[in-house]
Parts: structure tokens; C-alpha cells; sequence
């Protein structure tokens, strides 16, 4: 008797978790580029009440339920005009690299709702800096959109120096610069990165994933639109990719299945206390 006690107990801790990631994914709704989880089962250790004879297989009892992973859905969520040129979003499969400028940490992410700071440069709303190249440069550093910058890139030797007049970003995330004398181009480019295990992400807040280095990332961070990368949509968001009905759905479903694991405990104590008053 005490083992039913046991595997209600167990079932009560896994659904009371799973509630747990339906809540969190029901409180994300509305959070740009969230990813939204499920919670998977496996059965516990069974105990053997009989070794099998003749090549039969015995008697086993379960012994409750257990978590078995919990899996984050990297699905497309819908692409939200917001209609501001720094807002990227990704249409198709990849991630934004944002690197953290005092920790030097890269991290992933989906949340394009970047802006530029007091120094042109383009940062995620956590402050850290987006990912790519500048110039014609190969190599990978924090994108930078100012006069400077786009002088220097466009080798625009006008006297006095031009000044950036407006800036563009298109599918490919390359960034064309128009300056005040008239001369325009591409002055650098948002580079995105993939992963063969997205799995082993881990999610560390601010809508940014770390462990990227498990996660299997391409031998480098690629243009957009090519490589299987998805492209960039520039004045938009990604939203959520909750399923809103689902989750819901999904709710009544736990809690359903953690009363009648709460039905079996009770119904245990009731057996248990009859048990102990057969003496009187």
C-alpha cells in the first residue's frame, strides 16, 4: 500500500512541474521570440515482485512517473510590423549572436528589438551588442551604424566630413548607409547563427540563450538567406510562438491528471486506515 502512496506522490511532483511550464509558457504570450516548452513523461524504475522462469519475462510493478526532458519548441512565431528600421526579425531558422560588452559573453537569441546607443552601436534591449561585419571585413564584431563608421566604409573622402542621413537594412541583414553629400552603400551586415542541437540551448533570461558552444553552432555565423539561414525582416518583430488554445488545453489536461493523482493518495489512506482498524 505504502507504493501507491509513493506513485501518487511522484505524479503529484511531475504534474505539479508540468503545470509549471504551462504557466510560464501562458505568462510569455506576448514576449517577443519566446519559444514555447512542453514537458515530456517517462516511467519510473519498475520493482520486480517475481523473477520470470522459461524465458518469461516475470512481474513488475511501476513505481510512478518521472520527468523525462523538457523540450522548447523552436517553431516560427508570427512576423509583427512595428515599422522602426532597427527591429529585425528572423523569417525562417536561425538566431541573432548579442554579445555582452562588459562580460564579453555571446549569447543567442530570437528578440530582435534592437536600437541603436549614444555610440551608433546596435544593442538588444538588454544592452548587449549584435552580432557581424563592417566594412569589408570578414570578421565578426559589434555592428556599428554612425557618420564615422559609415565614412570610413563607404572611403568617402568628401571635405568637411559627411554625415549619416538615414540607414536601411534588408533581407540579407545587409546595412546601406545614405550620407548627406548623396554617396550611399552597404557598410556592414547582421550575421545570424545556427544549431544542429537547439535543444541544449539553455534559456538565461532577457529572452537570450547561453551554451551555445554544446548546442553544435556552425563553423561560423552566416549571411542571412543563404546556408538554410532564415532572413531578416527589418521594422518587425518576431512575436511568440504560443499556442494560446493549446496551452489551455493542455491545462485542464494536467490538472485533471494531478486530481485523480491527489484521488489516489486519498483512496491509499482510506485503504491503509481500514487496514489498521480491522483489530478493533
Amino acid at each position: 500500500m505504502i507504493g501507491s502512496l509513493q506513485t501518487g506522490v511522484s505524479g503529484l511532483q511531475q504534474f505539479q512541474e508540468d503545470l509549471e511550464v504551462i504557466g510560464n509558457n501562458i505568462a510569455n504570450v506576448n514576449t517577443n521570440g519566446y519559444k514555447s516548452a512542453s514537458m515530456d513523461f517517462q516511467d519510473a524504475l519498475s520493482q520486480s515482485l517475481e523473477n520470470g522462469v522459461n524465458g518469461s519475462s516475470g512481474m513488475q510493478v511501476g513505481t510512478g512517473v518521472a520527468t523525462a526532458a523538457i523540450m522548447s519548441n523552436f517553431t516560427q512565431g508570427t512576423v509583427n510590423t512595428t515599422g522602426v528600421t532597427t527591429n529585425l526579425a528572423i523569417s525562417g531558422d536561425g538566431f541573432f549572436m548579442v554579445k555582452d560588452p562588459s562580460s564579453g559573453l555571446t549569447y543567442a537569441t530570437r528578440d530582435g528589438e534592437f536600437n541603436l546607443d549614444s555610440s551608433g552601436y546596435v544593442i538588444s534591449a538588454g544592452g548587449q551588442r549584435v552580432q557581424g561585419v563592417m566594412g569589408a571585413s570578414t570578421a565578426i564584431t559589434d555592428l556599428q551604424i554612425n557618420s564615422a563608421t559609415a565614412v570610413a566604409a563607404l572611403n568617402d573622402t568628401t571635405t568637411p566630413a559627411p554625415t549619416l542621413q538615414s540607414y536601411t537594412i534588408n533581407s540579407s541583414g545587409q546595412i546601406t548607409a545614405t550620407l548627406n553629400d548623396g554617396s550611399s552603400g552597404v557598410i556592414g551586415q547582421v550575421m545570424l547563427q545556427n544549431f544542429s542541437d537547439p535543444q541544449s540551448l539553455m534559456k538565461q533570461g532577457n529572452n537570450l540563450f547561453s551554451y551555445t558552444a554544446a548546442a553544435g553552432p556552425l563553423a561560423a555565423p552566416g549571411a542571412p538567406n543563404t546556408t538554410g539561414l532564415g532572413k531578416i525582416v527589418s521594422g518587425s518583430l518576431e512575436s511568440s510562438n504560443v499556442d494560446l488554445a493549446g496551452q489551455m488545453a493542455s491545462l485542464i489536461t494536467a490538472q485533471r491528471a494531478f486530481e485523480a493523482n491527489a484521488k489516489m493518495i486519498t483512496t491509499s489512506d482510506e485503504v491503509l486506515q481500514t487496514l489498521v482498524n480491522l483489530k478493533r
